[in-house]
C-alpha cells in the first residue's frame, strides 16, 4: 500500500466513525409503552379514533348495538 492509499482509508475510516453518532442523533426517539392494568376479558376502554372515511368514531357508539374486534398489528407501519 501507497502512503497516499494509507491516508485514504484513514480518512475515511475516521469520517465513518465521526458521522455515525450524528446519523443516531437524528433518529426520531421511541414512544413511551402505556401501561394498563386490564386483564383478557376487561370491557376495553372508550377511545375515539378517525374513520378511513374522515370521520370520528367512538368506541362507545357501538356498545350494546353491534360487535366490535379490535386488533392490534405490533409495529405495523413503524418499519421496525
Amino acid at each position: 500500500m501507497t502512503k497516499r492509499s494509507v491516508s485514504l482509508l484513514l480518512a475515511t475510516f475516521l469520517a465513518g466513525i465521526f458521522t455515525l453518532p450524528a446519523a443516531r442523533a437524528q433518529q426520531p426517539p421511541q414512544p413511551q409503552i402505556a401501561h394498563t392494568f386490564l386483564k383478557v376479558g376487561d370491557m376495553a376502554p372508550d377511545f375515539t379514533l378517525r374513520s378511513d372515511q374522515n370521520t370520528t368514531v367512538k368506541l362507545s357508539d357501538y356498545r350494546g348495538k353491534q360487535n366490535v374486534i379490535l386488533a392490534f398489528y405490533v409495529l405495523a407501519f413503524t418499519g421496525g
